[in-house]
C-alpha cells in the first residue's frame, strides 16, 4: 500500500506545496479549456442564432446569401481523418514494435532519430509536398484502383473517378505522414515501460516472441496505445495549411474518395482573411464544431479504454 502524506515538518510542507500546485495546475487547464469554449462560442453566436440546428445538418455554404452549413466540412474532417488512423496506426505501432523488440541495439538509435525529425518538419512543407509531387504522381494509382473496384457495388462507390489528385484521398494520405512520427514516437515509449519481468516470463512459460507481444507488450500498452492514437487524431483534425493545400477546397458531401472537399480548418484558414459580420462569426462556428468534436471523441475514446479495462480485469 501507499504511505500516507505526511504534512508534518519539512517534508509534509513540501508534500503540501506539491498537492497545491497540481491541484492549480489541473484547475488552469479547465479554466482555459472553459474560457476557449465561452469566447469562442459568444463570437460564433450571430451565425449558430441565425443558421440553428442548420449549421451543422446543412451542406450549403454561400457567404453572400448569409447562408452558413459546416456539414460538408465537418463531412471532409472526418473522412481525412479516418483515412489518416486507418494508413498511420497500423505503420505507427509496427514501427514501435519493431524498434523496442525486434531491431538489434545499433539500428534503434537510427530509427529513432529518423522518426523524432519527420514529427519536427513544418506541416506547410507537407502540403507543398503534397501538391507540388504527390497529388500529381499519385493519379496513376487512383485510377488503378478505380478500375479494380468502380464496379463492385458499394466498394465502388469508395473509389469512384477523379479529375485531379487534390482530393479526401490524398489529404488523408499526406495527414497519415504527418500524425505516424507522433504516434510512433509515443507508442515507443509506452511500450518501453513494458516490464522487464513481464517478458521474461512470458518466454519462460514457452512464448514466441509474437505471443510474448500479444500477451504482455500490448496489454500493459494498452492504454498509453490508445493516448498516442488520440494525440495523432488531433493532429489530423486541426491540421490546416497542409489539407488546405491537396483537399481542393470544395463544397460538397460525397462517398468517393478521390473527389474534392473541404475541412473544417482548412475553410477557416482559406476564408479569415476576406471574412467580416456574421461569415466570420460563422468561420468561428466551424472552430467551436471542431472543438466539440474533438472533445466528443476524447470521451468515446476513454470509454472505450475503461470498458476494455474492466473486461480485462474480470478475465
Amino acid at each position: 500500500m501507499d504511505a500516507p502524506l505526511d504534512f508534518r515538518g519539512k517534508a509534509g510542507i513540501a508534500d503540501r506545496l506539491f498537492g497545491f500546485a497540481a491541484l492549480a495546475a489541473g484547475t488552469i487547464v479547465l479554466v482555459a479549456l472553459g474560457t476557449i469554449a465561452f469566447t469562442t462560442t459568444r463570437r460564433a453566436w450571430p451565425a449558430l442564432d441565425a443558421m440553428g440546428f442548420d449549421f451543422i445538418t446543412s451542406t450549403r455554404w454561400a457567404p453572400n446569401d448569409e447562408v452558413f452549413g459546416a456539414g460538408a466540412f465537418v463531412y471532409g474532417t472526418l473522412v481525412t481523418s479516418t483515412i489518416a488512423l486507418v494508413l498511420a496506426v497500423p505503420v505507427s505501432i509496427g514501427i514501435a514494435l519493431f524498434t523496442t523488440q525486434v531491431a538489434p541495439p545499433r539500428w534503434r538509435k537510427p530509427i529513432v532519430y529518423v522518426v523524432d525529425l519527420l514529427a519536427v518538419i513544418p506541416s506547410v512543407v507537407f502540403g507543398l509536398w503534397g501538391i507540388l509531387v504527390f497529388s500529381k504522381q499519385v493519379l496513376p494509382v487512383y485510377e488503378l484502383l478505380h478500375g479494380w473496384f468502380g464496379g463492385i457495388p458499394v466498394i465502388g462507390a469508395l473509389f469512384g473517378e477523379t479529375g485531379s489528385g487534390r482530393n479526401f484521398m490524398t489529404a488523408g494520405i499526406v495527414l497519415a505522414v504527418m500524425i505516424t512520427p507522433i504516434i510512433t514516437s509515443l507508442s515507443r515509449e509506452v511500450m518501453d515501460t513494458c516490464p522487464t519481468t513481464d517478458r521474461e516470463g512470458a518466454y519462460a512459460l514457452g512464448a514466441t516472441r509474437w505471443e510474448m507481444i500479444r500477451g504482455a507488450v500490448l496489454p500493459h500498452s494498452r492504454n498509453g496505445l490508445v493516448g498516442a492514437v488520440m494525440l495523432g487524431l488531433g493532429r489530423a483534425m486541426g491540421e490546416t495549411i497542409a489539407v488546405a493545400l491537396v483537399i481542393g477546397s470544395t463544397v460538397g458531401v460525397s462517398a468517393n474518395l478521390f473527389a474534392a472537399g473541404d475541412a473544417l480548418p482548412a475553410r477557416i484558414a482559406n476564408e479569415w482573411g476576406e471574412a467580416e459580420g456574421n461569415w466570420r462569426a460563422a468561420l468561428v462556428g466551424l472552430a467551436v464544431a471542431l472543438f466539440v468534436i474533438t472533445i466528443i471523441v476524447n470521451l468515446a475514446a476513454t470509454a472505450v479504454v475503461q470498458r476494455t479495462g474492466e473486461r480485462g480485469g474480470r478475465r
